[in-house]
């Protein structure tokens, strides 16, 4: 007497749960990645609560080694910031602003120096801090 299972095996694979973790993982991504900014130079700000809606259009950034940088941007000498900040400047019209992303370790007669070529030419400054 013969038995026969009525129990048959599916040697088929269903991938529609693998594209549906795919396209999850793939949102996730997608939403990270414009949180971050992939060209910015790593700088440990200040914590304040203060906030401005101005978008800058103009970053100037000092890192923690006294590098700087204009856009991401790193200048060789901090002698030609004045320079480099006047063409960045002269190719943008209208109410333009400079975002100083500076290193909490920084000493302050370096940033002074910044906000003082600022004054200078006339223009706007927005100190970058971190959220508190």
């Amino acid at each position: 007497m013969a038995l026969r299972s009525s129990n048959k095996i599916n040697a088929s694979f269903n991938l529609s749960s693998m594209t549906d973790l795919v396209f999850l993982l793939l949102i996730f991504f997608v939403i990270i990645s414009t949180m971050v900014s992939p060209s910015s130079l790593p700088v440990d700000l200040p914590i304040s609560a203060n906030r401005t809606k101005e978008k800058p259009q103009v970053g100037v950034r000092i890192d923690a080694d006294r590098h700087f940088s204009v856009n991401n941007r790193k200048l060789d000498e901090p002698l030609e910031l004045e320079a480099v900040l006047k063409d960045e400047m002269a190719k943008r019209s209208g109410d333009i602003a400079i975002v100083l992303h500076v290193d909490q370790t920084v000493p302050a007669g370096i940033t002074v120096g910044v906000l003082e070529i600022a004054k200078r030419n006339q223009w706007k400054v927005i100190m970058a801090t971190r959220p508190n």
